[in-house]
């Protein structure tokens, strides 16, 4: 693990600021962008430290949080980057609320209440307009009172707004076909959409079942040394089938309809909460 970046003191004095006295712990550190826990006798909070080309990507998503509400954010440059503070989320993740499910110990009820809880959140963030652009199982939290609260809005954007001036995809198995193919084949800015943030969602839910990405690639040769192009270009053209991986059938069925469906005919987030819901009926 690194230490804390001296040149971005002003981040630890904001985190003080709300916690007092801090205790830091790094949580990732990838690609210029590095995420610190910091924790206090008054609370707790995110530290988000943007360096090089992640810089202005980590501006871009304080931005995104100073707009949404139950969220707040506090916002500053460095020499070499950008830093934000943010109240931390506390909560284990959709992928960690599925984990005693995928090691067969139980915990279906659990877990498919915090599908249908992530599938409103979703759904929530689509009704006030936004498209989230890069879920995953680790970017939902699940609160003790139920409540989910997404994370990591680097690529969310308004409808109404003018899309990002590039972009080429996040998590490359959960990015939908037919924004693989717009990725591919341009014209850039790529306008991400509220329905392939449903297929992302179907996917990521798959994967917290089954432990797994939904398409199977072994089928088709690529393995984990393939290229990114050469797996996008797969997803664009749909062939890689999804796998047959079927730990919990009734469940993943639904998941199976989105995932295989034109990008017109998948549900929203809203109808799919109410298909998993029927689940437990």
């Amino acid at each position: 693990m690194g230490e804390f970046l001296a040149e971005a003191r002003e981040a630890l004095r904001a985190a003080e600021a709300f916690c007092g006295p801090v205790k830091l712990k790094e949580v990732s550190n990838r690609r210029g962008s590095a995420v610190w826990k910091a924790s206090g006798s008054r609370g707790v909070v995110s530290i988000k430290l943007g360096t090089g080309e992640a810089a202005e990507v980590t501006a871009r998503e304080a931005s995104v949080l100073d707009q949404l509400p139950g969220y707040t954010v506090t916002v500053g440059r460095f020499a070499d980057g950008v830093w934000y503070v943010t109240p931390w989320l506390a909560g284990p993740s959709t992928w960690q609320v599925f984990r005693p499910l995928r090691k067969g110990e139980g915990g279906k009820d659990e877990a498919l209440a915090a599908a249908v809880g992530l599938c409103r959140a979703v759904a929530d963030f689509h009704a006030d307009g936004w498209v989230h652009g890069d879920l995953q199982p680790a970017h939902g939290i699940h609160g003790e009172d139920g409540t989910v609260r997404l994370l990591d809005f680097a690529w969310s954007r308004r409808l109404d707004s003018t899309p990002w001036p590039t972009f080429d995809g996040t998590m490359i198995h959960l990015t939908a076909p037919e924004l693989a193919a717009r990725i591919i084949n341009g014209p850039q800015p790529v306008a991400t959409t509220q329905t392939a943030d449903v297929y992302a969602l179907a996917g990521t839910l798959w994967t917290s079942v089954t432990g797994t990405w939904p398409l199977d690639y072994d089928t088709v040769g690529l393995d984990k040394g393939t290229p990114v192009k050469a797996i996008r270009k797969a997803i664009a053209h749909r062939a890689v089938p999804l796998s047959t991986a079927m730990p919990w059938p009734a469940f993943q069925a639904r998941l199976r309809y989105v995932l295989l469906a034109a990008p017109d005919e998948r549900p929203t987030a809203a109808e799919l909460a109410k298909l998993i819901e029927a689940e437990g009926g």
